[in-house]
């Protein structure tokens, strides 16, 4: 690995939004959780601009949030047959039996109606039939707020001292009466996001006077709903009770465990007790010891819960379903005899069970590609999904035999035990891959049948660690009964932007057979990859400059070198234009954030006035079409219509509201956004302020997005190896590995 640059020398009040390993909030802003610059800046913005500019045709995101409304809607009906009462837990005490009782006064009426929520038990060992979503070819954009109800939302917040310009977005928020609620329940302005406790209890002071205190109802409720949302940015599905109440205390609240069973009480919070071994047998009723089983309390909110309660129930149906008769149990061996090592063994896999999980590197992309032919040779109607649009014509590229996995080089050499079988075609030029995103809203992919499934028979679906348990739901409910789906990815990458480790939970739940790829990733980007993946940063051999490490003192050479490799070093030496190398940074903010780089970059790239929002035609973006999903593009022009963006190939029009919240820069970027997607070259940077940032997960996304060459602009000294060797992923509190024990057998 050298050590020298190929280059010639050119003369706020804290959000919390993490966990610390026992489940307790801890403060400071992590990159996926909320950050200060808006939902672009995190990959998460809540964009909806329309595409290819027709402003009678929806947006992707628009579509992909109305299907999820009708999944919603779907999980609500599902919810709503279970009347009866909560009859876990009847043994526990203290704390847990406070809060259940609280949750069984809602059930008898004594308290007004919520949606609690616990675990039925005995669990089906199967689950029924479900009604899936329904195709919705042209769905309904969501009502714009009434002006009267922004103007009364405006004049409230005028009056407890916050800016105005939160009307639109509390209005939307709080719904019908939004101002009276706002002014009868001032905290309910942390419903808003952004806004933080110190102001929501600023702004309660007011209106309320002397009224307003730590120990007020209203702000307990609020504070419990806010915590178990910042829990949620930081990848949680549920917390801890003694984790939540702790962080209620930290922040003033004196009876922690009131304000908790309030929020369950009205509805805001959902309880859940969880045995410890889901398998371990029930004590029994003459138990002279009074044995109790091993529990925790949880608690979460409801969308999360009901996400993750159905992503169970679909995965179970998969599993337990039998695999439709696509070919014969002949065909399929025949299949697998023909391919060799992991290959084999997935094709096996897949003939025989409806879920198989898929590990590897990106070497292993060969063997879902594989698959993939030998389905469609089987005459399957078989379907792959990408997390990026990136990934998708990479994948599309390795299908169709034009592309290797670890070669961006069309034509490059493909492993002959991985790739046996002729390219998928269908006399068309398109190929069976689409993106998770554009599947669900029904942009790509095959459509939907008339029971509003998935018109598929196989899902092979790559970049699994990236789905959060809103996602996978979705997709797990939308295949049709006999499907088979497979998970594939890279278990070592960092874990989904939204709540949930699901790719994880699924791996460490064992409910399934798991293929592990032997195809290691090739060359010395391969070896050090690997080697992160194991937590050892080892030196390599780059005999041609595929690894350059940059040492720098300071912020101000950080920006120097980057841009000089960016811009003159590596596509002088490698013949990588600017265009197709990536920044990766840790953050968004600092001297070294994206903000910075990017500003750097597009001076000497692509200098200009910025009239549109800060953006001129050719400047590089990361467009957030919605919460947790970044696309990179370039700006084409701008006009009354907003900013026109050239994304993958597809146009999309940004309107003039929305460009500061969905779109950034994208010449540099966060981990969290390049993670699925990779380039010819990569620069990664790690300022000296970086260290607390890194992680082992983090490091080996950010170096493995590179294709070629990567260069690390090193400044954080022996952080870098010790972040390798001793910082793993941070934990993430869910339920889904519970929640399939009750339903499904050990693997083995």
């Amino acid at each position: 690995m050298s050590t020298e640059p190929e280059t010639t020398e050119q003369p706020g009040p804290e959000t919390p939004d993490g966990a610390t390993e026992d489940g307790a909030v801890e403060e400071g802003a992590a990159e996926g959780g909320t950050t200060e610059g808006g939902a672009a800046d995190a990959g998460d913005g809540e964009g909806t601009g329309a595409e290819g500019g027709s402003g009678a045709q929806l947006s992707e995101a628009e579509a992909e949030l109305a299907a999820q409304r009708l999944e919603r809607e779907r999980i609500e009906r599902r919810k709503a047959e279970r009347k009866g009462p909560v009859e876990a837990g009847a043994k526990l005490s203290g704390k847990a039996a406070d809060l259940l009782a609280a949750v069984r006064a809602v059930e008898s009426g004594q308290k007004p109606v919520a949606a609690v929520f616990d675990e039925p038990m005995p669990r089906r060992p199967a689950p029924e039939a479900v009604q899936r979503p329904q195709p919705a070819p042209q769905p309904v954009a969501p009502a714009a707020v009434p002006a009267e109800s922004v103007d009364e939302v405006r004049r409230v917040l005028t009056d407890g001292g916050a800016p105005d310009s939160l009307a639109p977005q509390a209005a939307a928020a709080l719904g019908e009466g939004a101002g009276e609620q706002l002014r009868a329940d001032p905290w309910q302005l942390l419903r808003i996001g952004g806004v933080r406790p110190e102001q929501a209890d600023g702004f309660a002071r007011a209106l309320l006077g002397t009224e307003a205190g730590p120990d007020d109802e209203r702000r307990g409720r609020a504070l419990t709903g806010w915590l178990l949302e910042q829990a949620a940015l930081a990848g949680h599905t549920a917390l801890e009770m003694r984790a939540l109440t702790a962080a209620l205390a930290q922040r003033g609240v004196p009876d922690a465990d009131a304000a908790v069973q309030n929020a369950v009480a009205e509805g805001e919070a959902l309880v859940f007790q969880d045995a410890l071994d889901p398998r371990a047998p029930e004590p029994e009723e003459n138990d002279e010891e009074g044995a109790e089983r091993p529990v925790r309390i949880l608690v979460g909110l409801e969308r999360y819960a009901l996400a993750e309660e159905s992503l169970a129930d679909g995965l179970a149906r998969l599993i337990n379903s039998v695999p439709k008769e696509d070919g014969s149990a002949q065909e399929w061996e025949r299949a697998a005899e023909a391919a060799k090592g992991s290959t084999a063994e997935l094709i096996r896999a897949t003939a025989g069970n409806g879920l198989v999980l898929h590990t590897g590197g990106e070497a292993s992309l060969a063997e879902p590609a594989a698959l993939l032919r030998t389905a469609h040779a089987l005459g399957l109607r078989a379907w792959a999904a990408t997390h990026t649009p990136l990934g998708r014509e990479r994948f599309t590229r390795l299908l169709s035999g034009t592309e290797g996995p670890g070669n961006p080089t069309p034509g490059g050499p493909r492993p002959d035990d991985a790739t046996a079988g002729s390219s998928v075609t269908d006399g068309s030029d398109a190929l069976p891959v689409a993106t998770v995103a554009g599947l669900l809203a029904g942009a790509e992919g095959p459509g939907r049948d008339a029971d509003g499934a998935l018109d598929l028979d196989l899902l092979v679906v790559l970049d699994a660690p990236q789905l959060d348990v809103e996602t996978a739901a979705l997709l797990a409910e939308s295949l049709p009964d006999g499907a088979r789906l497979v998970l594939a990815g890279d278990p070592a990458v960092l874990w989904s932007a939204g709540p949930g480790r699901v790719f994880a939970d699924l791996l460490a739940a064992r409910v399934c057979p798991q293929i592990a790829s032997r195809l290691p990733d090739p060359g010395p980007l391969g070896e050090l990859v690997s080697g992160i993946g194991v937590g050892e940063l080892n030196q390599v051999e780059a005999p041609g400059k595929e690894v350059v490490i940059v040492p720098v003192r300071d912020a101000g050479e950080a920006v120097h070198r980057t841009v000089q490799l960016v811009a003159d070093s590596v596509p002088r030496a490698l013949g990588v234009p600017a265009e197709q190398t990536q920044v990766i940074t840790p953050g968004h903010g600092g001297a070294v954030g994206t903000r910075a780089l990017n500003a750097a970059l597009k001076e000497r790239l692509n200098p200009g006035p910025g009239r549109f929002g800060g953006f001129d035609p050719g400047d590089r973006v990361a467009y957030s079409p919605a919460p947790g999903r970044t696309v990179p593009g370039q700006v084409v022009k701008a006009d009354a219509d907003g900013l026109h963006l050239s994304c993958a190939g597809v146009s999309v029009v940004v309107p003039k509201e929305r460009v500061e919240q969905c779109v950034r820069h994208g010449w540099a970027v966060t981990a969290h956004q390049a993670v699925g997607s990779r380039w010819p070259a990569v620069v990664v940077v790690l300022p000296g302020d970086a260290a607390q940032a890194l992680s082992r997960p983090w490091v080996y996304t950010a170096f493995s997005r590179a294709d070629r060459h990567l260069s690390v602009v090193h400044g954080v000294d022996q952080a870098l190896p010790r972040a390798v060797s001793e910082i793993p992923a941070k934990p993430r509190t869910t339920r889904l590995p519970v929640l399939l024990a009750t339903q499904l057998p050990t693997a083995g």
